[in-house]
């Protein structure tokens, strides 16, 4: 199957009281696509997954699904660090008709290379749906290897990773082991173009929340072979990849949209709202990039 090259990981829309805006989640994926996104992710780190509880998940997937499913692919976050919990987890998020799931490494307990390919494993036999991996050692204290993405990817319905290691070697080295019909997706946005360079597919990007038509044009430049245009849209995208990024994630984002006028709400503990210097910066950010008056 043909993925889009451009998948946006998604925030959770909450109301004054931190419950799910379930219609503000149509909104935002509406707006998404309208955007550039060819397709979403929803309840990853993005999307505060840790905090969402399982019902929560389950009706946005169903919900956006029905929304927005017939425009582009929802994918499902189903990740954790229990093996048994993420395969039955998985099984009711493919209930809901999502297109895929995201499962990221398991964190905190640190397995080996074994232990993370029998996870990965376990978790794509019991769905009939495709499995994206989610390598981000800086979140979980651990790296998927590309030799253990390797076994992965002889698995069929693992079809992709997202490879947020930052590490272009790696990156370069797994493009090597694999086949065509397997996908390498940056989770970096400020390494979207690097990672194209070195043989990813795309980008699962945060930052297409703002910009999503100039990073769709930058990934269509290169493809086309236009490599000066996307390199300078790079370049000129460059101050907002990293300034969405001056807190934890989504902080500044969701932060962004609010500024923006989409009143997306606020987090759950243990995250908190920007600082007034956090909103500062943000507000003077969006508004060299025209994204507020």
């Amino acid at each position: 199957m043909e993925l889009p090259r451009l998948f946006t990981a998604m925030i959770t829309p909450f109301d004054q009281d931190l419950k799910v805006n379930y219609e503000k989640a149509v909104e935002i994926a509406d707006y998404l696509y309208d955007n550039g996104s060819g397709g979403i992710i929803v309840s990853g780190t993005t999307g505060e997954s840790p905090v969402l509880a399982a019902d929560e998940k389950l009706r946005l997937f169903s919900v956006l699904k029905k929304a927005v499913g017939s425009k582009m692919p929802v994918w499902a976050g189903t990740g954790s660090n229990d093996t048994a919990h993420v395969a039955a987890f998985s099984k009711e998020a493919e209930k809901t008709g999502v297109d895929g799931i995201l499962v990221v490494a398991p964190y905190y307990n640190r397995p080996p290379q074994e232990g993370l390919y029998q996870h990965f494993k376990k978790i794509a036999e019991a769905v009939s749906i495709p499995v994206m991996v989610y390598n981000i050692p800086s979140r979980t204290g651990v790296n998927v290897l590309p030799e253990t993405m390797k076994r992965l990817f002889a698995i069929d319905n693992i079809i992709a990773v997202k490879e947020s290691s930052g590490d272009l070697d790696q990156a370069a080295i797994l493009k090597n082991m694999i086949k065509d019909n397997k996908y390498i997706f940056s989770g970096d946005d400020n390494l979207t173009l690097p990672m194209l360079s070195v043989g990813a597919y795309g980008v699962v990007s945060v930052v297409s929340h703002v910009a999503g038509l100039e990073i769709k044009a930058m990934i269509e430049a290169y493809v086309a072979g236009d490599v000066q245009k996307a390199q300078n849209l790079h370049v000129k995208l460059f101050p907002l990849f990293k300034g969405l990024f001056i807190a934890t994630n989504p902080l500044p984002v969701k932060t962004a949209l609010n500024l923006m006028g989409f009143e997306v709400g606020g987090f759950r503990l243990p995250l908190v709202n920007a600082d007034k210097e956090q909103l500062l910066f943000l507000n003077d950010l969006l508004k060299s990039y025209g994204k507020l008056d």
